[in-house]
């Protein structure tokens, strides 16, 4: 993988959870938190050039999705669960 392909992925990857922490809703928070690292572990060591650029693309079109439901759950918000609170971390 290129050093600018690399960085690029990089990026994305950090944007993506970036933008998943910004979940109201913990389940939502954390099922999208584990799925991404799952999917970047998953797709680590995939060499081809074209399946890389793929999935670069499908990753771009999740972050809007992640970003579009961030938006709309600040709209509704919701009672926290009592694993969100304080004293229980």
């Amino acid at each position: 993988m290129a050093a600018s392909s690399r960085a690029q992925v990089l990026r994305l990857y950090r944007a993506l959870l970036r933008e998943s922490q910004r979940f109201s809703s913990y389940n939502y928070r954390t099922y999208a938190i584990r799925r991404i690292r799952d999917a970047f572990r998953e797709n680590k060591s995939i060499k081809d050039s074209e399946k890389i650029e793929e999935l670069v693309n499908k990753a771009k079109a999740n972050l809007e999705v992640i970003r579009r439901q961030v938006t709309i759950g600040q709209l509704y918000s919701t009672q926290k669960l009592v694993i969100e609170s304080p004293g229980n971390t």
